[in-house]
């Protein structure tokens, strides 16, 4: 076990590294491809990541409903 100064200087090291690790934690591929899913269906409330993709699932899932409003002008 260190004692002393060196013990001071483990500690401040690990607090170092902690504090990296815990800032650079929140950037990762689930949180951003969740950030990237923004239309949401209304029916099956599944997320698409544009609107071209949502008015194709849309049409292919949900044929007998109608077309939301904001799907009226979206080429597919």
């Amino acid at each position: 076990m260190a004692r002393g100064h060196q013990k001071i200087q483990s500690q401040q090291k690990n607090a170092k590294k902690q504090a990296e690790m815990k800032k650079g934690k929140g950037h990762d591929q689930k949180t951003a491809a969740k950030a990237a899913l923004v239309f949401t269906c209304a029916v099956c409330k599944s997320q698409m990541p544009d609107p071209k993709t949502f008015k194709q699932h849309f049409e292919s899932k949900h044929p007998k409903s109608p077309l939301p409003p904001e799907l009226e002008g979206v080429e597919a």
